[in-house]
């Protein structure tokens, strides 16, 4: 039988629309810690301060009352996450669209806010994943991991997963990483951070420049993953995604016309310090992408080869 769940009730003084303030927590359509529904509804599970815990939020398209259930040891700590995880904490003021593109898209998304999940390893892990491979090949290894090795989400959502706990992540053997297309640089890096769990996961409670200090600190921790982690863990408002294969392409084409590299990234994005990453997101949810050409890079394998 179900334990009855913890519950919320939360306004905000903006419209509140889910799917386009937690997108980027959902690691592809199959994430098994995550659930979005067309109905306005998100369900995630995660490894908290005071253990597993499940959050279900429902928000209906163009209000800001929100509906927050959560079940589990960290039932408590989740709910009183809604507010900063949901962006009222962010502070936009001072943000000035410098061009077309930018404003169209903040006319677009005036209600959008950088989030901020407060749990530093539950961003850092995938994020690593993610490093130097297609989309595809990353999403599939964190599902395949989360379902072997993760925690049933507790509450009334079966097949919903959380992740690993540090020492979980610790534990895995070197085989499975490779079965799930996990290189040994990158499984060493989630290994090692697993580690310092504690530590990192304090970056939460320190300045953005100490927790950036402490992420870059980490071997196998660059800028990118640093940024990644910044934009959902820690609320950062300005942590582009350099060095990421799309992120300058597409902004460049958005802002000018033309795909630019990181270097140029970093010009076009000069007016806006202290907000950068809000321009990356905002142009993001509105689809200023450039146009794709080319088939998609088929998964690699990181299985070694049997002698013949």
């Amino acid at each position: 039988m179900v334990p009855e769940p913890l519950t919320r009730l939360w306004r905000s003084e903006r419209e509140i629309a889910l799917r386009a303030q937690l997108g980027d927590f959902r690691r592809g359509s199959g994430d098994p810690t995550s659930r979005f529904t067309h109905e306005g509804t998100v369900t995630r599970a995660a490894q908290t301060p005071e253990g597993v815990g499940t959050l279900h939020l429902v928000c209906w398209a163009g209000e800001s009352e929100v509906h927050a259930q959560a079940w589990g040891p960290g039932a408590q700590w989740l709910l009183e996450s809604v507010p900063a995880l949901l962006g009222e904490e962010d502070d936009p003021s001072g943000f000035v669209p410098h061009h077309d593109a930018v404003a169209q898209a903040w006319r677009r998304f005036p209600h959008w806010r950088v989030p901020r999940s407060g749990l530093v390893l539950d961003a850092l892990v995938p994020a690593i994943i993610e490093q130097k491979v297609t989309g595809q090949e990353a999403f599939a290894g964190y599902r395949r991991l989360v379902r072997r090795f993760g925690t049933p989400a507790p509450g009334p959502f079966p097949g919903l997963m959380a992740p690993p706990t540090p020492s979980g992540w610790a534990a895995i053997p070197s085989w499975a990483w490779l079965q799930a297309s996990v290189d040994g640089a990158r499984s060493q890096t989630v290994v090692r951070a697993a580690g310092y769990a504690g530590r990192l996961e304090e970056g939460a409670s320190v300045s953005l420049a100490e927790a950036h200090r402490r992420l870059r600190a980490l071997p196998g921790v660059g800028v990118w993953t640093a940024a990644e982690v910044a934009q959902r863990a820690l609320g950062d408002p300005d942590s582009v995604s350099f060095g990421d294969y799309h992120v300058a392409k597409d902004i460049g084409w958005a802002l000018t016309g033309t795909p630019v590299d990181d270097e140029g990234l970093a010009v076009l994005l000069e007016p806006y310090r202290g907000h950068r990453y809000r321009v990356q997101q905002l142009l993001g949810l509105a689809g200023q992408r450039r146009p794709r050409r080319g088939a998609r890079l088929a998964p690699r394998t990181h299985l070694p080869t049997r002698p013949r």
